[in-house]
């Protein structure tokens, strides 16, 4: 199988909300983009936290992006050749590309980046090249994937915050986490680094040697750190910043911003991450370790409500691992109404009986810190918890906080989303299954979650290249997993991205604002 697409062309088919290509595009001018919360840092091989995507999506580039219908489009690889036994994926490199420090891009810097840097430092990463039986750069311009056995979703594993390509020449024979190159970092993206005023803003600059002829065609891209949601939401509306996204804007603003003349609103661009919130369950502390505490905890929650009224209706209430709008999803499991007489029900068969201040169990909840809407959500966690004798003690910090103290398992529950990444054997499994309890990695099973059957399921679905096979077995284990509750599952989500109406073809892909804007423009 051969896909060869010429960028130009499906650049010129898109036609999106924000996004449309109406006129020639027009050059220069500053885009303003809030950045919510700061990200702990910029190299996106290091952290993949979701504002390190969205500024760094411009810096840093990988073989492939994905259209909203999760087609693979060219990255940095200008074609693709897939073998018939589904075992050899060969890449053919763009030409003339160079990193931000001049020096050139070629077939090893993919094959550093995927046999040794991502391997140490990222958990997704890790477990998909794990299964290549050899990668290896036959010229400078090729990379050849030998995969040891078939795995169906491996085009999906190319896009920017999956496999970012790294610089050879900067980190090899670093260490990778402590290399001085982190304080600036260096891709091959349409922008650049110039500053970061911490606490401030982080200014990016047009990349003069792009290898994109007459690209990109803003001058700068500033990224504004605003803490306070009314005052990002002001910034909004007095076009102080030209665009928001994700959790930037608290779901109760969303309405009156959305009623605008200067802006325009949409929720398409976040196909391929399709994300799904939870609260995070350590099972390895009591009670959070018997499943009748977690499946009470879902008995309790008004997830309506939750998406109603905290969310003002962006988003559905989740029924497991996987987002209804990913493939593989299951329906038909195991359900968890809002019913707290149930919640209590399991609460006494567990001993847990109340004291004389109806208080059964205590437990802490750590909230996310990304904004008062996961703030209020803690409120509402506490409040319906207290109905059925559970006493939470809600706990804050900044980001870089909560990532360190969830990836080393110093937290009882917490809030979290994670992304689906187009096929659960990218971006759900690595949840679930036992071998990613990894304690240090962020996104990976934290919660400490064992289920051997589980573990063997995801493992059988993710090397069939048959479709209907592996929706049987991925029906199988989600059916577990929503028995266990693991997690305790809240909304699939949806985010609103704000634009100013003079950014145009901003949203062209399904990830989004995580792109790297090499087409965006301002209209004059």
């Amino acid at each position: 199988m051969r896909n060869t697409l010429a960028a130009a062309a499906v650049a010129a088919a898109l036609s999106l909300p924000g996004g449309a290509m109406a006129q020639e595009p027009q050059r220069g001018g500053t885009l303003n983009v809030i950045v919510q919360p700061e990200p702990p840092m910029l190299v996106l091989g290091l952290n993949q936290n979701g504002p390190t995507q969205t500024v760094a999506g411009k810096i840093y580039q990988s073989l492939l992006t994905y259209d909203h219908a999760l087609k693979p489009q060219p990255g940095l690889a200008e074609s693709w050749e897939v073998s018939a036994d589904g075992l050899t994926y060969t890449f053919r490199l763009a030409k003339g590309v160079t990193w931000h420090d001049g020096k050139p891009f070629t077939a090893d810097d993919v094959v550093f980046t995927t046999t040794k840097f991502l391997p140490e430092t990222h958990p997704r990463a890790r477990a998909i090249f794990a299964r290549c039986e050899f990668i290896t750069a036959p010229d400078a311009g090729t990379v050849v994937f030998k995969l040891k056995e078939p795995f169906g979703p491996f085009l999906q594993a190319f896009e920017v915050s999956t496999t970012p390509i790294m610089p050879k020449h900067v980190y090899e024979g670093s260490d990778f986490r402590a290399n001085p190159a982190n304080a600036t970092p260096i891709g091959t993206g349409p922008f650049k680094f110039k500053e970061w005023v911490k606490g401030s803003h982080i200014h990016l600059v047009r990349n003069d040697a792009y290898w994109k002829q007459g690209k990109p065609y803003l001058d700068e891209i500033i990224f504004r750190v605003i803490p306070d949601a009314a005052s990002r939401s002001v910034a909004l509306e007095q076009g102080t910043v030209q665009q928001t996204q994700f959790n930037d804007i608290e779901t109760f603003d969303v309405p009156r911003l959305k009623a605008l003349p200067h802006l325009t609103m949409t929720t398409k661009g976040y196909e391929f991450f399709a994300p799904l919130s939870w609260i995070e369950i350590n099972t390895r502390v009591k009670p959070l370790d018997d499943k009748r505490f977690r499946q009470a905890m879902l008995h309790a929650l008004d997830r309506q409500f939750i998406r109603d009224k905290i969310w003002f209706g962006l988003g559905r209430v989740a029924t497991g691992p996987v987002n209804s709008v990913t493939r593989f999803y299951e329906g038909n499991v195991k359900k968890y109404p809002y019913d707290p007489k149930m919640a209590e029900k399991l609460l006494d068969e567990m001993g847990l009986k109340k004291g004389s201040d109806g208080t059964r169990a205590k437990v802490k909840l750590l909230v996310m810190p990304y904004g008062e809407t996961w703030t209020r959500l803690g409120e509402y966690v506490k409040q319906a918890m207290k109905k059925v004798g559970v006493d939470v003690t809600l706990e804050t910090t900044d980001v870089a906080g909560w990532t360190k103290r969830v990836s080393g398992w110093d937290y009882e529950l917490t809030f979290n989303f994670v992304y689906q990444y187009g096929d659960p054997a990218l971006g759900v499994a690595r949840t679930y299954i036992s071998d990613n309890i990894r304690q240090g990695v962020m996104f990976s099973n934290t919660m400490g979650y064992s289920n051997p059957e589980a573990d063997k399921l995801f493992a059988q679905a993710a090397q069939s290249s048959k479709d209907d096979e592996r929706q049987q077995l991925y029906s199988a284990a989600q059916k577990i997993i929503v028995e266990d509750v693991p997690v305790a599952w809240l909304l699939e989500m949806e985010f609103p991205t704000f634009l100013d109406k003079r950014v145009q073809n901003a949203v062209t892909t399904a990830i989004g604002v995580n792109e790297s804007y090499d087409g965006v423009w301002l209209k004059k």
